[in-house]
Formats: C-alpha cells, sequence, structure tokens
C-alpha cells in the first residue's frame, strides 16, 4: 500500500511529502520482511550466499531504544582512546561576512593533524544560542572537509562550487543555519580536509592504480580531482589498517564527532540543552551515530542516508565504510541506529530518487524508525519527511530542517 501512495504522488507532482505514522498499521517485522523481495542481493551468481547467512546466524534484529541499544553501538563502534575532549584548543582568527559572525579553531583529537574547524553565527547576538554541529559529506571529495558546506574567505575553487550546485542547491548549508540564528560548528574529520592523510603518505601503487599512471613521479603535480580519486580507494587500505587494530573507521570518526560536541557544549556562548546535528549523505551516517552515542546531542537530522540495511544490499549499495561499522548487524540494523534515542527528536529527510538507495528500502526505514518512536511513547518525536529527486540536499529540504529545529528547540 505504502508503495502505491508513494507513485500516486509522484504522479500528482507533490514536492514534499511528510507521512504520519499512524496510517501504518503494520508491524516492524512485516515492513522488513514483506516490503522487499527475497531474490536480488547484488551479489550475482552469489545471492544465496545471503539465505546461507540468515540460516547461520541472526542478522539485523529489531534492536529497540534505549541504553542497552546506545551502548551496544558504541562497543561495536569501538573507538574511545581519551575523554573525548579536545586537546589544546586554540582560536586562530575571527572576522565577519555576510551577517555571519566567524571563528577558526584548532584542537588535537590525540593522533593525526591538528583538526580545523569553524565556528559560526549570527552577528550582533548576544547571549547561549541553539547550536547545530554541521557534518560535512563524504562525496567521495576528501580534499576538503567543512570547506564544502560553509563559507569562510577565499574564493570557492570551481570543483566545490559544483558541489555545491549539485547537492545543496548551491548553498553555504552552515552559513545559511547561522543566519537562521543557530551557532554553527563546522570540523574536519578523520580522512578529510586538515585531516586528510598527505599523498607522501599513500602508497606508490594505490596512486598508480587508482589514477591509471604508469608510475608516480612529482605528487605535488597531481590536483584536486586526482587525490579524491585516490582518496576513494585509500579509504579501503584504511579500513583493513582499522581492522588490524580492532577498530574501525566509523568508530574513529564518531569519536572525532564526539570531540567536536564535547567542544561545542563547553563554550559560553552555547545552550547546552539545545545542541543539535544535521548532516547529508557521509554527514547523514554520522549524524546518526552521533545521535546515538552522544547524550549531549538533543535532536538530529539524516538527510539523504537512511535505508535499511536489507535495503542496501538490494540496491548493490556501494558506499562508504563509515555506514558499515564490523558487528553492528548482529545486534541492529541501520534504522535502528537512527532510532536508538528515541524518544529524542529526530528528523529523517527521503528522497525518493535516490541512487544509493531502493524507495522499499527507505520506507521500511521510514516504518521501523516510526514503529521504535511509537514503542518509545512519542511518535511525534520522529518525522520522516519524503521529497522528489536525486540523492540531494536542496534549498527546499533545508528550509524544512531549520523549521523543524527552530519547533525542536523552542520547546526546551
Amino acid at each position: 500500500m505504502f508503495g502505491s501512495i508513494i507513485t500516486y504522488l509522484s504522479s500528482l507532482l507533490i514536492p514534499i511529502v511528510c507521512f504520519p505514522h499512524h496510517n501504518y498499521a503494520v508491524s516492524i517485522n512485516e515492513t522488513v520482511s514483506d516490503s522487499i523481495p527475497p531474490t536480488g542481493w547484488g551479489l550475482g551468481v552469489y545471492n544465496d550466499l545471503f539465505d546461507q547467512t540468515q540460516a547461520a546466524q541472526t542478522i539485523w534484529p529489531i534492536a529497540p531504544p534505549g541504553p542497552n541499544t546506545q551502548m551496544a553501538i558504541k562497543n561495536v563502534l569501538n573507538f574511545s582512546p581519551a575523554n573525548e575532549m579536545p586537546q589544546k584548543v586554540a582560536s586562530e582568527r575571527r572576522w565577519e561576512s555576510d551577517s555571519v559572525a566567524m571563528e577558526e579553531l584548532s584542537w588535537s583529537v590525540g593522533y593525526g593533524p591538528r583538526t580545523r574547524a569553524w565556528v559560526l553565527k549570527p552577528v550582533g547576538v548576544s547571549g547561549k544560542l541553539p547550536a547545530i554541529l554541521a557534518l560535512h559529506d563524504h562525496g567521495g571529495y576528501k580534499f576538503y572537509g567543512k570547506e564544502k558546506i560553509a563559507d569562510a574567505f577565499g574564493d570557492l575553487p570551481d570543483a566545490l562550487i559544483l558541489h555545491r550546485r549539485e547537492h545543496y542547491g548551491g548553498l553555504a548549508m552552515a552559513n545559511h543555519l547561522a543566519k537562521k540564528g543557530f551557532l554553527v560548528l563546522i570540523h574536519d574529520v578523520f580522512l578529510w580536509g586538515s585531516r586528510k592523510f598527505p599523498l607522501d603518505n599513500i602508497p606508490d601503487q594505490l596512486i598508480i592504480e587508482s589514477i591509471g599512471l604508469k608510475k608516480v613521479q612529482e605528487k605535488s603535480a597531481l590536483g584536486i580531482a586526482e587525490y579524491n580519486t585516490i582518496a576513494v580507494e585509500h579509504e579501503n587500505l584504511v579500513e583493513k589498517y582499522c581492522r588490524m587494530m580492532g577498530i574501525n573507521l566509523a568508530g574513529i570518526i564518531a569519536y572525532e564527532d564526539r570531540v567536536a560536541t564535547h567542544y561545542l557544549a563547553s563554550r559560553i556562548d552555547v545552550d547546552s540543552t539545545r545542541i543539535g546535528c544535521i548532516g547529508f549523505s557521509g554527514g547523514g551516517t554520522r549524524s546518526a551515530f552521533l545521535l546515538a552515542t552522544c547524550p549531549q546531542v538533543k535532536a538530529a537530522a539524516i538527510v539523504s542516508m537512511m535505508s535499511t540495511y536489507r535495503g542496501m544490499l538490494q540496491s548493490g549499495h556501494n558506499g562508504t565504510w563509515m555506514c558499515f561499522p564490523t558487528g553492528l548487524s548482529s545486534i541492529a540494523d541501520y534504522a535502528d541506529v537512527a532510532s536508538s534515542r528515541a524518544p529524542q527528536p529526530l528528523l529523517v529527510q527521503y528522497n525518493m530518487g535516490d541512487e544509493l538507495f531502493t524507495a522499499q528500502g527507505m520506507e521500511a526505514a521510514h516504518l521501523r524508525i516510526g514503529q521504535q518512536y511509537r514503542n518509545a511513547g512519542n511518535e511525534k518525536a520522529y518525522r520522516g519527511q519524503f521529497y522528489q529527486g536525486p540523492h540531494k540536499f536542496d534549498r527546499e529540504m533545508q528550509e524544512a530542517a531549520i523549521k523543524w529545529f527552530k519547533e525542536v528547540f523552542a520547546t526546551k
């Protein structure tokens, strides 16, 4: 029934549809098992491997919201080497532009290069503000991190202009949030921007294979596009190193996002009872894991990054290791990560033409999350918004997310 409703509304070209949960009197088990055909797991001649795995062990069990699930997720992420506070925080400079006051910061997380971050807030506003951690996307684009969603100083490279135009409706999402009355923190995370691997630290053979060279000559001559292509392949090697150390990429990134959140909560101009996070695509994955593992986050928005794992398998999803921490499938589904802190406010925005997911996988995740919030006693704390179009976080979606954060924080 849900699929036919989507088809009908699509034919009317309605740009945004919010589905009230009480329309769906269906259990989680029915949602997951019946909404997706049992064949076609993206494995070709090895599709029967799924059947053998499912017969041998439990995968994607229903994980109810609460402390036990939250702790199980954090244990799977398995990375918290310190007290989760930034070390040696330094304010680098301050400036104002286009009604936004900005500060550049740096800190250490205890390993690797220093993290560079920007704090943005409306000019002339004093007192404690509601705060949002704006989480940059993956995008197969690692040369830059925070610059993908925030303007600070200097002209944008053409590639970043194109990236924003394609995915963010041409907006600097973080600056837009700041103009609407929020204090916004944007930081580079492990593998991106100031936290990226220098080419000198990446094996020559991987560089050669990634961009089709016969041999590596002058690495400094390689451009941004070449770096991004190399970095996509390098992520596989980083995950292999992580697993040899008994950790995983998702855990490192979630840890660094918690460090940033703790810094945000420590600021005297932040209302620590009104801290949220938002991210598109890979940033949406970060938002889900941050909400699940950081009690200081009081509301989260996940944009264009929600499906059941079952749906991802069927779509042939070939995304980042950020979304697949080792062992998670034995304790929960990805949708359960998002709902693990129910009834904390959660917004999930879906694009029905999203090329990364099947419509059935997104619908199943929406229903599963809605059921978890009903079971937690506050179904209205979850809002699922469905849009037409591809993988994106356009202006309309951003305005809807801002409106939602204002509603949520106005009640606190």
